[in-house]
């Protein structure tokens, strides 16, 4: 359940908005009016009832407090917010009240409203992606050729770029803003099924009602009422969980990468942020670390909603529940991480000097493959592996340089001068096809 407290910490403005009580409650009521509306444009209810059932959604708000009291007895928000919506018409017009909510269920307002919540939802992420991917191509073009320790394992292994780095942040940014495109049309679906989903309930009228009722709330047509279906639930908790996922591997490494022996990075400053409340010197991975507790709690959300798609029949006993508390969280969730990491990316410190001073920490032993690949074609791949191998060895047990210990072996000299091992153990003379990859990310980015 979301927290007051906490909601600043992990959520952010916009979604927190997008998933209040209030625009809940304001979502279903804009069904009931686009309803009521649709309906008498097909000739199922008088067209004099549909002015006072929009004055009475358009209205003062119901309220929430009211709302959840009555919820918890009927088991879930719609029964007694279309009996509240029915007692406010009728105070104005008894006989419009005859007309609210006609031939529709509880599902079908609770999923229609939540649809349009996600409608609001993935624009909040769209915005905060498109943020977050242009800080991350900023930062993937200033950095382009910047050498630093790639890391296997927790350990040093070849150099790589911090261009690259970020490059492959951008590059997962621009595939969630596509997933969120193509997730749209299957997603934003009106759900109207009437109690069972044949929308008897509306005679010979419930397709055109449906698929004018879609096109009011600007939500894509069904070809069938999907309430015991819930693959569109699962994937746009999938986006959510998989944003959330995203976010937290870019907090983890900008984490680390923070850490007193690395200060390759660091977290944007700012008054009161990343502080120690004994120790004064502190300056804590504070964003990244709410961004993980996001992505740590994202793949459990998902899995309740998945499953609880495995449900009975036309009407589920328990799943569809489950989604009433999971996708909002999963949602506001991702929101909040990725508007961190926005935040993030766009005021990152970067310290290509201590990238540098990090790349010799091992005195040549990261450059190692570069030497054997050199050493291959004359050599033997193998020959030259165990070569090199038993050189970095003796390199550690000894506490010396690797171009002291290659430069003395004999096949080694005989196959390279000191002079090119030395350019092999160059860490900028290594660095494959970083920029090239690079390049090619800031290709599509600018082409979006």
């Amino acid at each position: 359940m979301p927290s007051p407290l906490l909601a600043p910490l992990f959520g952010s403005t916009a979604m927190e908005a997008v998933f209040s009580d209030r625009e809940t409650i304001a979502a279903m009521l804009r069904f009931e009016a686009a309803l009521a509306a649709v309906e008498a444009e097909a000739g199922v209810i008088p067209k004099a009832a549909v002015t006072s059932i929009a004055k009475a959604c358009a209205g003062g708000p119901i309220d929430p407090a009211a709302l959840a009291a009555a919820a918890g007895v009927a088991g879930n928000t719609a029964i007694p917010l279309v009996k509240m919506l029915t007692a406010k018409v009728a105070a104005a017009d008894a006989e419009a009240a005859k007309w609210v909510h006609y031939g529709a269920t509880s599902q079908d307002v609770m999923d229609s409203g939540l649809v349009l919540q996600l409608k609001a939802a993935f624009d909040v992420l769209d915005a905060d992606l498109a943020r977050a991917a242009k800080a991350a191509a900023r930062l993937a073009r200033i950095y382009r050729d910047t050498p630093m320790a790639g890391r296997t394992w927790l350990q040093q292994a070849l150099p790589i770029t911090f261009g690259l780095k970020m490059a492959g942040v951008l590059d997962a940014l621009m595939r969630h803003r596509e997933r969120l495109g193509e997730a749209r049309p299957r997603v934003l679906v009106l759900q109207l099924g009437g109690a069972a989903g044949t929308l008897a309930s509306l005679g010979d009228k419930g397709p055109e009602v449906a698929d004018r009722l879609a096109t009011a709330l600007g939500l894509a047509f069904a070809d069938t009422p999907w309430h015991g279906h819930r693959d569109r639930i699962l994937e746009a908790a999938a986006l959510f969980a998989g944003i959330a996922v995203t976010c937290g591997k870019l907090a983890r490494d900008v984490a680390l990468l923070m850490q007193t022996e690395v200060g390759e990075v660091m977290e944007p400053a700012a008054p009161g942020r990343g502080g120690s409340s004994t120790m004064p010197h502190k300056r804590n991975p504070m964003l990244s670390a709410t961004i993980l507790g996001a992505a740590n709690l994202a793949p459990q959300l998902l899995a309740a909603v998945a499953a609880g798609g495995a449900g009975e029949h036309e009407r589920f006993t328990g799943g569809w529940q489950a989604e009433w508390l999971a996708l909002p969280e999963l949602a506001r969730l991702a929101g909040g991480a990725l508007h961190r990491a926005a935040e993030l990316l766009e005021g990152l410190e970067v310290r290509p000097e201590r990238m540098r001073a990090n790349l010799g920490l091992t005195d040549g032993l990261l450059m190692a493959e570069a030497v054997q690949m050199a050493l291959a074609p004359a050599l033997g791949r193998l020959a030259a592996h165990d070569l090199i191998e038993a050189a970095c060895r003796k390199a550690v047990a000894e506490g010396r340089g690797l171009l002291d210990v290659l430069a003395e072996d004999s096949v080694i000299a005989g196959a390279a001068s000191r002079d090119e091992l030395a350019g092999l153990l160059d860490p900028a003379r290594y660095l494959g096809a970083a920029g090239e990859f690079v390049d090619r990310v800031l290709a599509r980015y600018a082409g979006m």
